[in-house]
């Protein structure tokens, strides 16, 4: 198979954490092509969508990790599977080449995650959608309705709805100390929409991230356990990765959500569960593979990879 990984500069890679380095490592040992292009690298003319996409060769060393071809224009169409993997911000110019991935599917690209799904599940609303697993929530821009939560529940977590690894995430207390100016800076000026939730007090134990692919949870989550003083589990923000087998409640959330996710085209799913509750459902570049084959030996990318196939044959 030939695959074609849209991601961020390989330069920018962290080898030994990198998702999307496992999973160029698994595709490269398992004999297929392995393609690298950038978001910025696409354009769309007279209809056809296409890239300036290199072949890689991965070397096995740490430092100079790959060799890169000299780019050519490349129809999207041309390769067995495109692998989404561009991080956040969820900004426009993300919007703009979801709308140009979709384009290249009407040619005959196969894109996982399937660009529509990925517009049409922001990873923090997208809970809403099931609600029956989620903790009392608020999402609007009104400060008197974000006080009113406020007050009915005391303790309570405010972000951003396109926040990642943990940035702008708020803890208020009972005592309410700072909420306005925090909603003020938030929702600035009540012209953003933010999200309020109750706060779980099991974040001490960790915010757990597993990984569902084609709709089966893998085995293991990553429950990421916040440093001392820190209400953010995220690595990002110093949060420790201690992988774990997933809890009888951590498989009825996924077992009940893999399918219908799957369903939509989302054939790689990180969600996020804090205690009993689904917080995130993240679906633009889930991470986390490394972690959980480092620390159990179950190899993430192994069972990525065969998905990968496994659909790609089923569209071809």
């Amino acid at each position: 198979m030939k695959i074609a990984f849209l991601a961020d500069p390989l330069s920018s890679f962290k080898i030994y954490k990198d998702s999307t380095f496992a999973m160029m490592a698994e595709a490269a040992r398992r004999g297929h092509e392995v393609y690298a292009f950038q978001q910025r690298h696409m354009a769309l003319k007279e209809g056809k969508v296409t890239a300036y996409v290199s072949r890689i060769e991965l070397t096995g060393d740490t430092d100079e990790w790959y060799k890169a071809a000299p780019s050519e224009d490349t129809s999207l169409a041309a390769f067995d599977a495109v692998i989404q993997r561009k991080d956040p911000p969820f900004d426009m110019e993300y919007v703009y080449g979801t709308y140009l991935l979709q384009l290249a599917e009407k040619e005959g690209a196969k894109v996982f995650n399937k660009p529509s799904a990925i517009r049409d599940h922001n990873e923090k609303l997208a809970i809403a959608q099931f609600s029956q697993f989620t903790a009392p929530t608020l999402v609007t821009s009104d400060e008197t309705r974000l006080r009113d939560f406020q007050a009915e529940h005391g303790d309570v977590i405010l972000k951003p709805l396109d926040g990642m690894g943990g940035a702008g995430i708020f803890r208020v207390k009972a005592d309410g100390l700072n909420l306005g100016s925090i909603i003020e800076t938030l929702t600035q000026l009540g012209t953003r929409t933010i999200m309020a939730q109750r706060y779980i007090p099991d974040i001490v134990k960790g915010d757990k991230r597993i990984l569902l692919i084609d709709g089966k949870p893998v085995p293991f989550c990553l429950a990421r356990i916040p440093q001392a003083g820190e209400v953010r589990g995220n690595l990002a923000a110093g949060g420790t990765g201690v992988a774990q087998p997933l809890s009888q409640r951590d498989r009825e959330i996924a077992e009940a959500l893999g399918p219908e996710l799957a369903s939509r085209g989302l054939l790689l799913v990180g969600l996020d569960v804090i205690g009993d509750y689904l917080t995130e459902v993240n679906v633009t570049s889930p991470t986390c593979f490394q972690e959980i084959t480092q620390q159990t030996g179950f190899q993430v990318a192994s069972m990525f990879i065969d998905a990968v196939e496994a659909r790609a044959g089923k569209q071809g």
